[in-house]
């Protein structure tokens, strides 16, 4: 096989960029969850039309790539369903803050929100995660059981602030 015909297959892959694909979940978002999606899909449009301006060949993997985004950004904000915020609630919800602790003492705060939006490093988690599934309903007093790979984890809910 020649060297020609390797290079023309790599430039062919180099065409064909995959498609994101889409979570199978609803797409709830917080408020500012929706704002986020806003704001990504119109810096992608205007990044997207900065380079679509430019003529030379060597922007066009990366124009390829703004369309892949842009596709799935737009698809992600036409899918999106705003979850209103509930302040008077006593049960874990969609857009709440939640402290708990474990049997060590250790605690944590965590907001359950949107995938778009989930953010482990800043506490906010996604509602479709284990332990957002552990912690959705409980109570203040209740213990749940996150369930993980590391293993089981025992977390008693302290508070629960609305979204």
């Amino acid at each position: 096989m020649s060297r020609a015909f390797v290079k023309e297959q790599d430039d062919q892959a180099d065409r064909e960029t995959p498609v994101r694909p889409q979570s199978p979940h609803i797409n709830y978002v917080t408020p500012r969850g929706l704002a986020l999606l806003r704001q990504k899909v119109e810096e992608l449009a205007a990044a997207r039309q900065t380079l679509a301006g430019r003529e030379d060949l060597s922007s066009q993997p990366a124009l390829r790539e703004l369309d892949r985004e842009l596709a799935y950004y737009s698809e992600r904000l036409s899918r999106a369903v705003r979850v209103e915020p509930r302040m008077a609630d006593d049960a874990v919800h969609f857009g709440a803050s939640v402290c708990v602790e474990d049997a060590t003492g250790e605690r944590m705060t965590v907001v359950i929100v949107g995938e778009d939006e989930a953010d482990v490093a800043t506490g906010r988690i996604s509602w479709v995660s284990p332990l957002a599934k552990a912690l959705m309903n409980a109570r203040v007093g209740d213990v749940v059981t996150w369930r993980r790979p590391a293993g089981d984890r025992e977390l008693e809910i302290l508070a629960i602030n609305g979204g």
